[in-house]
């Protein structure tokens, strides 16, 4: 007797329902070209709609009220669920993030004033602080006056975000003066992160490994940020001093970091980017990853290549599936340990919204299917757990536990990855709604299929 024929009805029921449940969100996940296509069960404009609430009329209006430091200018970003400001501590990377988020607001969603104005007043607080040392970095905090207080910053990221910010701020409002201010940070931080040794403290706060002394190592991060403002600024132009420095950070995560012995990528490598001998060579930080890979499906676009965007595609899949939670939902933001399997559990909002940001270039770049079936399965896991207006809150979850427990109070305002997410979003939405059934897809062609 063959080994099915004893397997019950019982048995059979979950298997029946989940197999259901792919074909309902394969079926409910239109491709692009069939009229009054969907994804995650809802047409385009609703979800247009949907997300178009999300930011002009929750995020944006709390963050006026209660973010905006419209008196000294800056971000107050210590700010709790009700709008209390818990101080008035500013930091640089929310400033250089506000920044980007503002004129980027501006220069696509109307050329509302209000906006310009809000990144404005973040830049001439921040500038205030500008260093005097060409080669030393921006203070990391500031009180709400701006007085400069705290440890000095021991990794560039502060500055590149303010290099971020900068630079869409020159684009926005065509004041050139601020791409090359811009410009000179990026080459002041290229500079510091080549150095044997500098410091990659930071990895310590992705809740992975212990800290380990790792003078002079090379940060997936890192390349992650380069890459991405980098091509923001070759968009609007040639940038002859910079364009090197998007070669080797491509070079780096897609070459480099990449470890073929498990085909994922390590955050952290040694300063001549060969792989650590420690327990550092088992540490993917698939949120990184996951944010860093959509990043150079983007510049791939941006540069035409479809070699490039195909491998990106590929691996920016491989991470999103590994880092699944096949019991909660959602993904992991850090694998500590591949041979151990040992996982960080937390969950984090921007992980979630990076891999609705990559899945939506997919779908309007390649019309790709897996791309449209884990957005599906993304959004509605998003939708279910991190907004905050059932429990009578603007705004949504950052951090919370895996099963993304509510909790009353938060101590932050996240002013960058979930408004990014959301513009993002409305842009590639309004570009699908536009092609209709009428263009096919630059890089179709199974772009997410396994590399062989």
């Amino acid at each position: 007797m063959k080994r099915r024929q004893f397997i019950s009805t019982s048995m059979l029921s979950p298997l029946l329902m989940s197999r259901q449940a792919a074909r309902r969100e394969r079926s409910e996940s239109s491709p692009a070209g069939e009229k009054g296509w969907t994804l995650a069960g809802r047409s385009l404009e609703d979800l247009r709609r949907q997300y178009h609430y999300d930011l002009f009329e929750d995020f944006l209006p709390f963050m006026d009220a209660h973010v905006i430091d419209h008196q000294y200018g800056g971000f107050m970003c210590n700010t709790d669920r009700d709008g209390r400001n818990l101080s008035g501590t500013k930091n640089t990377w929310f400033e250089g993030r506000g920044i980007w988020v503002y004129s980027f607001l501006y220069g696509n969603f109307g050329h509302d004033k209000k906006y310009l104005d809000a990144a404005r007043g973040s830049l001439e607080f921040i500038l205030k602080a500008k260093p005097k040392d060409p080669n030393a970095l921006w203070p990391t905090s500031f009180t709400r006056e701006g007085r400069p207080f705290g440890p000095p910053p021991q990794n560039i990221y502060g500055d590149v975000f303010v290099a971020e910010g900068l630079a869409e701020f020159a684009r926005a409002s065509g004041e050139s003066r601020y791409r090359d201010l811009a410009r000179e940070i990026l080459l002041k931080c290229w500079r510091i992160y080549n150095r044997h040794d500098y410091d990659p403290s930071i990895v310590a706060e992705y809740a992975g490994p212990r800290p380990l002394p790792f003078a002079g190592a090379r940060v997936q991060g890192v390349s992650m940020v380069m890459i991405h403002t980098i091509s923001e600024m070759l968009e609007a132009g040639p940038e002859p001093q910079l364009e090197p420095i998007i070669e080797e950070c491509l070079h780096a995560v897609l070459d480099r970091h990449f470890n073929p012995a498990f085909a994922l990528n390590n955050e952290l490598l040694n300063h001549d980017y060969s792989r650590p001998t420690n327990e550092l060579a088992e540490f993917v930080y698939t949120g990184h990853s996951i944010e860093t890979l959509w990043m150079v499906v983007a510049e791939a676009v941006r540069r035409r290549d479809p070699q490039i965007f195909r491998t990106a595609a590929q691996r920016f899949r491989r991470h999103a599936e590994v880092a699944w939670d096949g019991v909660y939902g959602g993904v992991f933001r850090s694998l500590n340990n591949v041979d151990l399997n040992l996982w960080a559990l937390d969950k984090a909002c921007w992980e979630q919204e990076e891999v609705l940001n990559g899945t939506l270039l997919l779908i309007e770049q390649a019309d790709d299917a897996w791309a449209r079936e884990m957005y599906g399965k993304m959004y509605r896991y998003v939708r279910a757990k991190f907004p905050l207006q059932p429990h009578g809150y603007h705004l949504w979850i950052s951090y919370a536990d895996r099963k993304v427990t509510y909790k009353p109070h938060d101590t932050r305002v996240e002013n960058y990855h979930h408004p990014r997410h959301l513009m993002l979003a409305l842009l590639a939405l309004d570009k699908l709604i536009q092609q209709g059934r009428a263009v096919k897809p630059p890089f179709a062609a199974s772009a997410t299929q396994e590399e062989k």
